[in-house]
């Protein structure tokens, strides 16, 4: 099995077709948690959740024998960021862009699918 990242784009600190109301998020929402047991009654859901935006990240550079340096902000400054993500398990490509339709469906948010390599410790159905 194969592991994908789905990743949400945010541009600008807004996400196309985002919930304006109470009413649409409480639709929006309810659509994610629809996906996200179907996804894990599918045995793909691995993992996922949403970030803070890029104001909230702090960068740590350095390494063995040199100096640390800690700033605010994200890495890189764009307009686009990774608002959230999932990573699921899924045969191949296509299965993979198959779920990440269905995401674009619950959430109107463009959706990037890369293949994940784990590098560490995590769940697998």
């Amino acid at each position: 099995m194969n592991q994908y990242l789905l990743a949400v784009y945010e541009s600008g600190g807004t996400v196309e077709g985002a919930p304006a109301t109470p009413e649409e998020m409480q639709s929006f929402m309810a659509r994610v948690v629809a996906l996200e047991d179907e996804l894990d009654n599918a045995g793909a859901f691995v993992f996922g959740g949403a970030l803070h935006g890029p104001d909230a990240a702090t960068v740590v550079r350095g390494g063995t024998g040199l100096d640390k340096i800690t700033t605010d902000g994200p890495f890189t400054e764009a307009k686009e960021h990774i608002g959230g993500f999932y990573i699921i398990n899924a045969v191949n490509l296509d299965e993979a862009l198959n779920w990440a339709e269905r995401v674009v469906e619950a959430t109107n948010h463009a959706i990037e699918v890369r293949p994940f390599r784990a590098t560490g410790r995590i769940r697998d159905h």
